[in-house]
């Protein structure tokens, strides 16, 4: 069953990508997407093969980064029965069953050299040869691949084959972070709010309240509209008083009661002479007294040295639980018990309003 996908967005340089990618689809070439994780890549290659002549033909995908690498040419290439152990009958591959249409090929990067050596065949000359076959079969696919990487840094690297990069890169289209598209934020967050309202069959639909979105458009987004998607939908769903919802929470994992990283266990041996600086037969020297806690240690600072190690402090605390709570302001006040306007101020005194942003 086909799917049915919507792109949203109305941002200058989303709006671009999306100009590129069309002008590109009437063209039967090869195209490159490149994007961080969550950006859209996906509904790129549907845009191009949708708005192409071979829009009533297949479009297949395939993730290169899900198979292991003994099985991606099986599964581009197809493979002949007794070919290898496992193969009890002869199987098409992904090229054959795009044959006029086209080819999705996700997380390019992944491949082997192998694999990209015959690639290179099948995008040169339109020729695929299952593995155990002794003779090529014709083909005729338009391939569209999607990758986060830099590839000519992979081929710098002799990671990566510079005449595939060649043939697959006649247009390459670079989708933007949603961290570079903001006024796209409000726009995402209303339309997978009102699908999910819809979704839980609530009536009516009030958005978010300033405070809320304003949170979202402070977030930094490291999983893009993807992860939007999740904190929205997440925040719908859990919101149960009605009006607008005011609530946002950027890590599902957030918890105090979230298993942490163990510590290395303290040996309980006494040290050793040489460890503890004597040689043997001599009794060991006793250790410098050391304070009890950091209160008489620091008896003998003086008031404005004081002031500044507290304020230091303060501003490690703040940049800390920040972190630790993916720059979600309400949950970091509330974890350090403060109000959000008290947590605000704060972070205006420590010039910590920029790490939010």
């Amino acid at each position: 069953m086909e799917r049915t996908t919507q792109v949203v967005g109305q941002s200058g340089v989303f709006l671009d990508a999306l100009e590129r990618a069309s002008r590109a689809a009437g063209l039967d070439r090869p195209v490159l997407v490149i994007g961080e994780r969550g950006t859209g890549k996906e509904l790129v290659a549907e845009r191009l093969h949708h708005l192409s002549q071979r829009w009533d033909q297949p479009l297949v995908t395939m993730n290169c980064a899900a198979l292991p690498e003994t099985l991606i040419e099986a599964e581009l290439f197809g493979h002949e029965a007794g070919s290898f152990t496992g193969a009890t009958k002869a199987r098409v591959g992904r090229f054959e069953e795009a044959d006029g249409g086209t080819l999705f090929l996700d997380e390019l990067g992944t491949l082997s050299m192998g694999a990209q050596e015959r690639l290179l065949r099948a995008v040169e000359y339109g020729e695929v040869t299952r593995i155990g076959a002794s003779r090529p079969r014709r083909v005729d696919v338009r391939i569209v691949a999607a990758t986060n990487e830099h590839l000519p840094d992979r081929v710098d690297a002799g990671t990566f084959r510079a005449d595939l990069l060649d043939r697959l890169s006649f247009e390459v289209v670079t989708l933007p972070p949603l961290r570079a598209r903001r006024s796209d934020i409000a726009v995402l967050a209303d339309f997978f709010g009102r699908r999910m309202a819809a979704e839980l069959g609530r009536d009516e639909w009030e958005g978010f309240t300033d405070e809320a979105m304003e949170l979202m458009r402070s977030y930094r987004w490291p999983g893009n509209v993807r992860e939007l998607r999740n904190v929205v939908e997440r925040a719908v769903y859990r919101w149960d008083r009605g009006g607008a919802i005011g609530e946002i929470e950027f890590d599902p994992f957030a918890s105090p009661y979230r298993p942490g990283t163990p510590r290395p266990a303290v040996s309980s041996a006494p040290p050793s002479p040489a460890a503890a600086g004597t040689s043997p037969g001599e009794p060991p020297r006793e250790a410098p007294a050391e304070p009890e806690d950091e209160e008489v240690a620091a008896c003998e600072v003086g008031p404005s040295d004081f002031k500044s190690r507290v304020a230091r402090f303060e501003r490690e605390l703040l940049a800390k639980a920040l972190a630790d709570h993916r720059f979600n302001q309400r949950a970091t006040a509330e974890a350090l018990g403060l109000s959000y306007d008290q947590l605000r101020h704060a972070l205006r005194r420590h010039d910590l309003i920029g790490a939010v942003a």
